[in-house]
């Protein structure tokens, strides 16, 4: 179990990380929205425990950017105050439980465990292009049966043309979805990405549409 605690109420989130590892779980701990963002693009977690009011920015906002991607990491949204509508407002984002604090450890864990649950549940766990094939539930991907090893971006780069086949993905739509913001990245980066998915899967895989971006299988009408 591998979690990622945003929170910026220090002695809090020391309380929790101590707690976590006291159970064997292994937690990182970021204290506001730009270390979260950062955090989930580069790592992959069993789930994140993710507070509402954060400094500089929403938790709100840090969920949306992770949906945003397709990224189906299960989210615990943390709250202070916990009034309706800023539940129905996290849920309708994305979010699979809230905790109002101050809230019990073992209560958490349950609530953690059980978001686990439900989400292996829900995913659908293998994507398919002809013969490529993406196991999401072990992040594995394959092409005529042999694994294909990609580093997480290259992987949220494929994921995201397949999640819509045979529509054209532009290349900020793809910043996006690789990074949750394209301002901050060269503007080269997504062709880069493209090309190594070329060399790892073959040139006939994904097709660019000059003046527009990538596709995968042929683009609609």
């Amino acid at each position: 179990m591998h979690l990622l605690l945003v929170e910026d109420d220090r002695m809090l989130a020391e309380a929790v990380c101590a707690g976590a590892s006291q159970i064997g779980w292994r937690i990182d701990h970021v204290g506001d929205a730009a270390g979260a963002r950062l955090a989930l693009v580069d790592h992959s977690y069993s789930a994140v425990l993710l507070d509402v009011g954060l400094p500089g920015d929403s938790g709100l906002t840090v969920l949306r950017a992770l949906r945003g991607r397709y990224d189906p990491t299960p989210v615990l949204m943390l709250t202070a105050r916990g009034q309706l509508s800023e539940r129905i407002q996290g849920l309708d984002a994305g979010a699979d439980d809230y905790l109002v604090k101050p809230f019990q450890f073992d209560e958490l864990w349950a609530r953690v465990r059980a978001v686990i649950r439900r989400s292996e549940g829900r995913v659908v766990p293998v994507v398919t292009h002809g013969d490529v094939r993406i196991d999401r539930s072990k992040r594995v991907v394959t092409r005529g049966g042999a694994e294909v090893p990609l580093s997480a971006h290259e992987y949220r780069t494929l994921l995201a043309l397949l999640a819509r086949p045979g529509h054209v993905v532009t290349r900020s739509q793809l910043q996006d979805v690789v990074y949750g913001t394209s301002s901050t990245i060269e503007s080269n980066t997504i062709a880069v990405f493209i090309h190594q998915l070329r060399r790892k899967l073959g040139d006939d895989v994904i097709r660019t549409v000059h003046g527009h971006g990538y596709v995968i299988g042929q683009p609609q009408a």
